[in-house]
């Protein structure tokens, strides 16, 4: 899989940080979901899948630049 960063929440660019992918996807980087009731509440969480939780304004940018069917 390939990434192309699309941009970050911080000026470094080291936290909620989001990719398109070559597979038309998102991918976003950020911490684990730090809260320990919303953790419990998750269903079917294999190994190697995590939960990150992502603010409004991020959800906004992400949906706005995310690839498109018509694309």
């Amino acid at each position: 899989m390939r990434l192309r960063f699309l941009g970050s929440t911080s000026e470094a660019g080291a936290c909620l940080s989001r990719y398109e992918t070559d597979r038309r996807t998102i991918v976003v980087q950020g911490p684990e979901a730090a809260d320990r009731g919303a953790r419990a509440c998750l269903r079917h969480v294999p190994g190697g899948e995590t939960a990150v939780e992502v603010p409004g304004d991020l959800r906004v940018e992400i949906a706005r630049r995310a690839p498109s069917d018509r694309d």
